[in-house]
């Protein structure tokens, strides 16, 4: 009996073990399904309404071709033919234009005369319709965007082709679907006369206040475990090891000694997090300018640690601030008994988050990291992440005003991505605008991207702002970007990051 009675102790007790370690388990990943769940749903109304502004602004260029022409209606083809077509030739979004009387289409900038009916109620809210295709070109889907008033109206078609690159470009890794009436366009290009689906992850609806028209975005099936996969293996390690220390029964405080954050506390205390340097050179002579210092975990036994693995976390704990900080020593230490050797005033890109804005004591490490240098050796470029938003408080424009006595200078990382680049722009002088690479990546590729770059391009000179290309990576891009006026380019064409030494010792050879 005694002998029953300890085996079935020790039974329980590890019954006991192993619930204690797999509850925590069980309510963490539910925690992290919720929480993807929310990313996406987030995600998916992004894309929504970044897809409306995209089609809006197509739409705007028809609407107003179709208003130019409405008082033309009624008038000799003949004579108002070349108008018709002088208004495709005068913007990317109009294919053709159309003049009608009395219901009728009776002028074309394609044919000429011609004669076809026209039936306003096939019109989704009398101003826009979707269709397969037309006489020209039967496989490529249409919108055509009509105007009236009485006998007169008007019609401009927009080609399928830059709706669908829409929603591919927008989309990416989503569901993305345009809806005009009964019909819906999906990214391949194809128009749908069936019930528009429903996204079985995330969806979200919304329709354009302007045109009436609606996109819905949404994931496929098991897109919230992909998404989990994906962004949070460092979080299922912790969940692991905190269910570990959970069945550890009676050691759960002893145990904190092992957490990632007191890790990451070891990492900071034995200079473990070290500067890596990816050159960044001039658009036109494509000399060494300067560089972006990169932060990368140097772990005693993992080795390089990818940053994406740590600096999130990092970021979350508050230890970023402190990390950031041993990052500038270092690097200072690195790079001043160099700066002898610098042709002109070397650029110098760091970068810092919301965190770091919270109070002034970013002011004394950039002054204390530009006292290792002789005064007009370095140029400090502090560049503005978005992963967390950066508020301006108080604080934060004292911050910069003592930033910019202090000759640092500021730069937007990653512009044309973030959801708060422009608010950046309004709200914080800043010196230069980074273009994200994923724009970069499609020049020569894509029509649509290369003018969201040029616009940022335009859109630098114009506030007489310094730019950086970043993800630079083909002859054909740096030629792009050195022919339209960027001053600087970054990427693996250039040099990938490397470590202090090594660095130093290709900035001696150019």
């Amino acid at each position: 009996m005694p002998l029953n009675a300890k085996t079935h102790k020790r039974g329980k007790r590890m019954a006991v073990t192993v619930l204690s370690g797999v509850l925590p388990v069980l309510l963490g990943v539910v925690i992290l399904y919720m929480q993807a769940e929310r990313a996406l749903k987030q995600s998916t109304e992004l894309t929504a309404e970044e897809a409306i502004r995209q089609f809006e602004l197509m739409l705007d260029r028809n609407a107003q071709a179709a208003r130019e022409l409405l008082p033309l209606a009624g008038q000799n083809c003949k004579d108002v033919k070349l108008a018709l077509r002088e208004q495709v030739t005068r913007g990317p979004f109009v294919r053709a234009t159309n003049l009608v009387w009395d219901d009728s289409i009776y002028c074309s900038s394609l044919f000429g005369d011609y004669h076809e009916k026209l039936s306003a109620g096939d019109y989704s809210k009398g101003r826009l319709l979707l269709m397969k295709g037309n006489l020209v070109t039967p496989d490529t889907a249409i919108l055509v965007y009509r105007l009236g008033e009485g006998k007169q109206g008007a019609l401009s078609t927009l080609d399928g082709y830059h709706l669908s690159n829409v929603l591919r470009m927008i989309g990416r890794k989503t569901i993305l679907l345009l809806q005009v009436g009964p019909n819906w366009l999906s990214a391949d290009g194809k128009v749908h006369d069936v019930a528009l689906p429903v996204p079985p992850v995330a969806e979200s609806k919304l329709t354009s206040t302007r045109y009436g028209f609606t996109v819905a975005a949404g994931f496929p099936e098991g897109e919230t475990w992909r998404y989990m996969n994906s962004e949070y293996p460092p979080l299922f390690s912790l969940l692991i090891f905190f269910g570990v220390v959970s069945g550890a029964i009676g050691h759960v405080l002893q145990k904190r000694s092992s957490s990632p954050s007191h890790e990451m506390q070891r990492a900071l205390e034995a200079g473990e997090f070290v500067p890596y340097f990816q050159p960044v050179v001039h658009g036109d002579t494509k000399t060494w300018s300067g560089a972006e210092v990169l932060m990368r975990w140097n772990h005693p036994k993992e080795g390089l640690v990818r940053p994406d693995l740590f600096i999130p976390f990092a970021e979350h704990s508050g230890l970023i601030v402190p990390m950031t900080r041993s990052l500038m020593r270092h690097t200072a230490a690195l790079l001043a008994p160099a700066a002898a050797s610098f042709d002109g005033p070397f650029h110098i890109g760091i970068n810092i988050t919301a965190s770091h804005c919270k109070d002034l004591d970013l002011v004394e490490d950039c002054r204390e990291f530009l006292s290792a240098f002789a005064p007009g050796a370095i140029h400090l470029v502090l560049e503005l992440t978005e992963r967390e938003l950066i508020e301006p408080t108080a604080i934060t424009h004292q911050l910069f005003e003592q930033l910019r006595t202090l000759g640092v200078m500021i730069a937007i990382d990653d512009f044309g991505t973030g959801h708060s680049s422009l608010g950046y722009l309004r709200q914080f002088n800043v010196d230069f605008l980074k273009i994200d690479q994923s724009f970069v990546a499609m020049i020569g590729v894509d029509a649509l991207s290369r003018h969201i770059l040029d616009s940022i391009i335009e859109l630098s000179a114009k506030l007489d702002l310094g730019i950086v290309a970043e993800g630079v990576e083909t002859e054909e891009q740096s030629d792009y970007l050195a022919a339209h006026g960027v001053n600087f380019l970054q990427g693996y064409l250039f040099g990938r990051p490397m470590p202090g030494a090594e660095f130093i010792n290709a900035l001696r050879h150019h």
